[in-house]
């Protein structure tokens, strides 16, 4: 039997077993006790589902998903739209002339995507709007990048009338770009997912939200990476109001066709 597939019975007895109990909360402690009865070691790859497609067939049908509370606490809700996100249409597709450097492509890590974007100013060109000639501008004045980086911090935010308050919350960011004031905050996957969970772009946004810099916007970015086609795919979100996780909103989108020189 297939990892996926024991994954999915590990969430199908956790269904069952809030359904016999009438509470639709758990915590890590019964995942791990679940996750035992199925050989996996890691119960925390359980829940770590940023892609509705990744939910058992059972959960579409029935319209189930998994909201994370935070402090090692989790909730089956009904509402798969609610939480995870359609990527819209691309607006514009523009042919991108590069030429290929040493360890471009060397790996298909997502890390190795966003090297690529960033290296040949594709996330720069998306986020601003036009190719800095870097070479022309003072080094203080040029956008600065971020390398990917964890980090803990206690989240406090609502998601419908639910109030969430998520300790020691790990947020993973995959790059960090800024230039004057703008904060451009980057996830990024391979292949062709058609969705997203919402928390992994608004969870960095709110860590960023939250500190006392003087930051003048934040724009969470999506980053797609086709290598078999050599596209770059990116959609740019925000959130009307900064505490809430379902007040998302889509700001544009934009595919870039990588052509050697």
């Amino acid at each position: 039997m297939s990892k996926q597939n024991r994954k999915h019975l590990v969430l199908l007895d956790l269904l069952e077993h809030c359904q016999k109990n009438n509470n639709f909360t758990f915590n890590n402690n019964l995942i791990k006790e679940i996750c035992r009865k199925y050989n996996i070691r890691n119960q925390f790859d359980v829940t770590k589902l940023d892609s509705a497609d990744k939910l058992p067939q059972f959960f579409k049908y029935k319209d189930i998903c998994l909201l994370h509370l935070g402090n090692g606490n989790h909730k089956f809700i009904k509402g798969i739209n609610k939480l995870y996100h359609k990527f819209e249409h691309i607006q514009k597709s523009v042919r991108w002339e590069y030429k290929k450097s040493l360890l471009n492509q060397y790996n298909d890590s997502e890390s190795n995507a966003l090297s690529i974007a960033n290296n040949q100013r594709i996330l720069h060109d998306f986020l601003f709007g036009k190719d800095l000639e870097f070479e022309n501008i003072d080094i203080s004045k040029r956008p600065k990048t971020y390398f990917p980086h964890r980090t803990k911090t206690t989240l406090e935010y609502y998601f419908e009338t639910e109030k969430i308050i998520a300790k020691n919350q790990q947020i993973e960011i995959d790059l960090t770009i800024e230039f004057n004031g703008t904060i451009g905050i980057f996830e990024a996957k391979n292949g062709s997912p058609n969705n997203f969970n919402i928390y992994q772009i608004y969870h960095p946004f709110l860590y960023y939200h939250n500190s006392n810099l003087p930051i003048k916007e934040i724009i969470c970015v999506y980053l797609v990476w086709q290598k078999d086609k050599q596209k770059i795919k990116l959609w740019a979100y925000t959130f009307d109001n900064p505490l809430r996780l379902d007040s998302i909103k889509f700001i544009k989108s934009k595919e870039y066709i990588l052509i050697r020189k």
